[in-house]
Formats: structure tokens, sequence, C-alpha cells
């Protein structure tokens, strides 16, 4: 797979599949301003996730669209990291997990809008302000459930420890990273992991949450072996099309 458009399509995975999952809360919110809030941040990921996979249909060269590219590949086709697959079945595991996306990606984008793919750039600088808003609203909510009570402390601590496994993925890098770093169109994550793990860490610190120690890290999803659950998200996400392949509206 061209090293260019397998990139692309990590980050497109990324904010697809997670889109997809916070679209699952909208209708169900703690209250109804909250509602319209994650539903707006869904909506900015699956904005982004769709300039992505349109830029990299065109780099892939094949005729391919972006919807193709969202609705009729398979589930080992997908290149999402594990974490963003992960369900949530409770607001707390949703803002946890966000939170950490949300602080990975602003650290990622700024970095990405100074890419050589003037495309890949100029989709960063537009995203870095949203993720700024995203994980100014989701850290907020971090401080609400570890400083709140005793039960909400404690259900936001059972999120990070379960979550906290999936976060190793986000920063290795193989040869197609390094493809991207040598040709100037990704990053390394070296250049922001270690502020991206302090202002998590001070952020939990805060909110009386301690980050699991001695984790074993997951891997494996930016290759294609995922989670039984991303099976279930891209059954509810590509039945429609796949029932009625061409249809348009």
């Amino acid at each position: 797979m061209n090293h260019h458009f397998k990139y692309l399509l990590r980050l497109a995975d990324n904010s697809l599949i997670n889109a997809q999952c916070l679209c699952k809360w909208t209708g169900h919110g703690p209250f109804l301003e909250e509602d319209l809030a994650l539903t707006n941040i869904a909506l900015d990921i699956l904005g982004r996730s769709k300039l992505l996979l349109e830029h990299a249909a065109l780099i892939e060269g094949n005729g391919k669209s972006d919807d193709d590219l969202a609705f009729h590949r398979s589930e080992r086709e997908f290149l999402n990291t594990k974490l963003v697959e992960q369900p949530t079945p409770d607001y707390a595991y949703t803002i946890i997990k966000q939170v950490i996306i949300d602080s990975f990606d602003l650290n990622l984008y700024k970095e990405l809008s100074k890419s050589k793919d003037d495309v890949l750039a100029g989709i960063a600088a537009k995203s870095i302000k949203e993720i700024t808003y995203h994980y100014r609203h989701t850290s907020s909510w971090v401080n609400r459930f570890g400083l709140g009570t005793e039960e909400s402390n404690q259900r936001a601590q059972n999120a990070l420890n379960e979550l906290w496994r999936f976060t190793g993925e986000l920063c290795e890098t193989d040869e197609t990273d390094e493809w991207a770093i040598k040709n100037g169109i990704g990053c390394s994550v070296e250049n922001f992991k270690a502020s991206w793990q302090t202002q998590l860490k001070n952020l939990f610190n805060e909110s009386n949450l301690t980050i699991p120690e001695n984790t074993f890290m997951q891997t494996g999803g930016k290759n294609g072996i995922h989670t039984e659950h991303l099976g279930y998200i891209l059954a509810e996400m590509q039945t429609l099309p796949k029932a009625h392949v061409g249809a348009t509206w």
C-alpha cells in the first residue's frame, strides 16, 4: 500500500470511527446543552474525516470516493487505533476516552499543520481551532467527574483504568510513519509525546484521578488488527450504503 495513502487513511479512520462512536450519544446526553455540545464535536470530527478521506482517495488514484473508503471497506482494511473503537458504557467512559484523543490530536495536528502536503497542512490548520475547543470542553468534564461525588470520581477512574492500555499504540512508529516523517508529510510523535503525557498527567492529577502504572499496551489497530467492537460499529455504519449500492440522496 502507498505509504502516503496509508498515512492519510490512518488519520481519517481514527476520526471517522471516533465520530461514529460519539454520534451514539445524540439524543442521550445528560442534559440538552451537553447533548448538543457533544453532537457538534462529533460533527467536527466527522467533517475532518471526510476531508482526509477525500484527500486519501485522490492520493490513491483508483477512482474511489470518500464514501467508497468509508462504507465499502472491510474491518481488516480499517487502520484506526484500537482506542477509538472502544465502547463507552457510560458518560465517564466517553469523556475519559475523548479527552485522551483530544489532547493527543491537538498536539498532532499542530505538527501536521507544517506538513509539506499542502492539503493535509490545510486540514490540520482548520482542525486545530476545533480540537482546542474539544479539549477545553472534555477536560472541564474530567474535572467535573474527578472532583464531583465519590461515585463520579470512581466512574472516571474505572474508565481511565480500562482505556489507558490503548494509549501506547498512539505513539507507535512503523515504516509508513518513518516514510511520512522522512518526506515531510507526517511528523514524529517524539516531537510532542512528553508534552502530551504531561498535559494529561496534570489534568488527571488536578482531578484526583490516577493514571495506571505498568499497563500492558494493546496494539495492532494501525495495521488492521482490531477488537471485536469495530465489527459492530461498521455493521451499523455501513448497513444503508451496502443495502443500496450506488444510491445517492
